[in-house]
Parts: C-alpha cells; structure tokens; sequence
C-alpha cells in the first residue's frame, strides 16, 4: 500500500468516517474510496452491500477479481436512561462490538455500581451530546420514559446522521412524544425515523427480553439499512 493511500485511510478513520481499499488481485493496482465518494463510484452497488456487512471480501466485477477492504468506525451505542433495561444492553452490546455510552443527569443512577466499565455521562443531554457527537455510525436509544432527558436528545438525535434511533414506550406515550417534537418544529417525515415502540416486536417482557429485541433492530438497521 502506497503511504499516500495509508495517510488517507488514517485521516478517514480519525474523524469516524468509512471508506473501502479497492485492490485489484490480477494487476496489483489499488485505490481508496472514501463514503463521501462511494455514491459516484462505478462499483458503487458493491462497495455499499460490503460497506453494511463490515467485513472485507473477494468480489468480482467486470471479470476482475477485486479484494475489497472495509474500514468502518466501531458502531457507537448512545443511550439516555441508566434504567434496567441499559444494565442488561451494555454487555450485549459489548459482545457485538459495540460501544456504549449512558447519558443521565439524574447521579443516583448513573453510577460505577450500577454500570461498571461503561462510559457514564451524568449531565443533560443538550449538554453532553454535542461533546460525543451523534454520527451516521451511531445508534441513539431513549429509554428514560421523562420527557426533560429523552425529548432533547431525541431533537439531536433528529438533527444527526444516526442510522438508528429508537424511543421506549407505548404508542400513547409515543404519540405525546410526537407532538411535543412536532411543536418544537419536526416534521412527521423526521419523526418516522424513531423506531417506536422501540425494539422488534417478540414479546419481550422482561429488562433482558427487552434489551434484545432493541439490539436485534438496532443490528437490522445496520446490515439491512432499515434504519437509515
């Protein structure tokens, strides 16, 4: 790989942004492909479908082989709610690779007991979230259930690139939510983005059950797109 080629990888990954090293496997020729440049490529369809799987793989094009090399930033879980349901999503989240944050001001939650070896923000959404950054590589859960934690990050999660957000509660609780949001100048398109009630509809009844039916539609939008 030329040092060029390295450097820009490297400048890619320092600001969470995917690109994809197309290496020819006949010619030795090699070129990279940064996301804001994917839709414009002529293996566009390719580098995409490769792009959601996250791994690096053989393809062929053209009757050339080509190796495709993906570089994606680890997917960030940001959750508002150091709630049951975040104590049962963090290890599963961390087996899946993820990392997860739990944003909460309300301290006689969010604490190391409670959450040991998790990144525990104890402020207000509105004040932590610009500091983390919400990105097209980033997951947003609301799980609080208080309207003063989970509507504002929700309106920066609706201001973001998120490839998922998701809202726990009813679909009373979610029609409320939506016309707080619609009040504070959302429209119904952006609201559609909120998966709610959150989490694939298996039955889940308790915090663990819960917990894996947001991840699992959390994943769906990830390799699938249904999310995004």
């Amino acid at each position: 790989m030329k040092l060029d080629t390295l450097a820009a990888m490297n400048a890619e990954r320092a600001v969470r942004r995917a690109c994809v090293l197309v290496s020819d496997l006949d010619s030795g020729e090699q070129r990279l492909v940064t996301e804001a440049a994917l839709a414009e490529d002529p293996l566009a369809p390719l580098l995409a479908a490769q792009l959601r799987s996250g791994k690096s793989g053989m393809v062929e094009s053209g009757g050339r082989r080509l190796f495709l090399t993906v570089q994606a930033p680890p997917v960030r879980l940001v959750i508002t709610g150091a709630v049951h349901i975040s104590q049962a999503i963090v290890p599963m989240a961390r087996q899946l690779g993820f990392d997860a944050v739990i944003i909460d001001p309300r301290t006689a939650f969010a604490t190391p007991e409670r959450f040991p070896n998790v990144r525990l923000v104890p402020e207000w959404p509105d004040e932590a979230l610009p500091r983390i950054g919400l990105d097209r590589y980033t997951a947003f859960v609301a799980l609080t259930h208080d309207p003063k934690i989970d509507d504002p990050a929700l309106s920066a999660a609706l201001r973001s690139d998120c490839f998922y957000i998701g809202a726990l509660g009813s679909r009373k609780t979610h029609a409320k939510r939506v016309e707080r949001l619609m009040q504070a100048g959302f429209t119904e398109v952006d609201l559609a983005r909120i998966h709610a009630p959150i989490g694939l509809p298996i039955g889940a009844v308790s915090p663990a059950e819960i917990a894996l039916s947001i991840l699992a539609e959390v994943v769906a939008s990830l390799r699938k797109g249904d999310g995004a």
